[in-house]
């Protein structure tokens, strides 16, 4: 649905993307992660066909986003920073003036509309105009502005930005909802708890090239190797500590608790139950060390370039 190959764009001698390359099929959502300046935007606006690359080329469902940029945009819904939302427009008239540009049918615009202000919690103010929307409102009607024309590709910049808790996990049901068959997804946000949630794939980006693209799990597995279990006595281990088995690196001890990696844990996590039981070491616990996607992303961000692209 996604397509794009060494897409680059550069400004009066500046290189702002980089031979960018990225395959997201229907049904997926990929989470673009980078910092400020990275390139994710431009990116973007390469893919809706607002910017025209400089090198290489993309495509939308088929679609060139170069030779055919009107069929793009028809297909394409775009959530971006600045959301050119109409202040004195009422948010019903708003949504149907959109449904209208593209072309949606009157009867099936107007129970769209209801649909998805009712979805976003925006219903009982539809009358109302939008210059009178809290931020978080205005970042729920945006969204629901790029749905309008339920468009089989959805570009997403900060989907919950500005939004309280509870606006921001609708959000993120709705985007979990938009996962269908039939349907590609990126994601650009700076929330890293929100970008594992949802992707399947995460590609981070920095200084316009992508570093490392992979699912969050393994990504982990790459920048902080296997998997880590935790095990937690009801005693003082006072030097008891038995010999871990092959397959298990310690990474961390204290009085009563040791951790370890392994890319065998249905073998090994037996092993050490076995072997801390046999030294009459009561385990309360032993389990899964958390390990989140920021961790990762610190680590990519701080590893040198060539490390990473060899």
């Amino acid at each position: 649905m996604i397509v794009a190959s060494n897409l680059s764009k550069e400004f009066e001698g500046f290189l702002a993307v980089d031979q960018v390359n990225l395959n997201v099929r229907a049904g997926e959502v990929l989470g673009l992660l980078g910092p400020n300046g990275a390139g994710k935007t431009t990116t973007v606006r390469m893919l809706t066909s607002v910017l025209r690359p400089t090198r290489g080329w993309a495509k939308i469902a088929g679609y060139d986003v170069v030779k055919e940029a009107a069929q793009v945009r028809s297909i394409v819904g775009v959530l971006t920073e600045q959301h050119g939302l109409y202040g004195r427009m009422p948010a019903f008239d708003y949504m149907d003036f959109f449904g209208q540009l593209y072309r949606v049918e009157k009867t099936v615009r107007r129970q769209r509309i209801n649909d998805l202000l009712s979805q976003f919690g925006l219903d009982p103010a539809d009358k109302r105009r939008i210059g009178e929307y809290s931020k978080g409102m205005r970042q729920k009607l945006a969204l629901a502005r790029a749905l309008i024309h339920d468009p089989p590709v959805l570009l997403l910049d900060e989907p919950t930005s500005a939004m309280d808790p509870e606006s921001a996990r609708l959000v993120r049901d709705a985007i979990h909802g938009l996962r269908t068959a039939n349907r590609a997804i990126i994601i650009c946000t700076h929330n890293l708890s929100e970008a594992e949630e949802l992707s399947d794939q995460i590609a981070i980006i920095r200084k316009g090239r992508i570093i490392i693209q992979g699912a969050p799990e393994e990504l982990k597995r790459i920048f902080l190797g296997p998997k880590e279990f935790e095990v937690q006595l009801g005693a003082h281990l006072n030097g008891n500590l038995p010999a871990l088995p092959a397959q298990a690196v310690l990474t961390a001890q204290g009085p009563n608790w040791l951790r370890y990696q392994s890319e065998h844990p249905e073998s090994v996590n037996p092993e050490i139950l076995r072997r801390l039981l046999k030294l009459d070491l009561p385990v309360l616990s032993l389990k899964e060390v958390d390990r989140n996607l920021e961790q990762v992303y610190m680590e990519a961000i701080n590893t040198p370039e060539e490390a990473l692209l060899g």
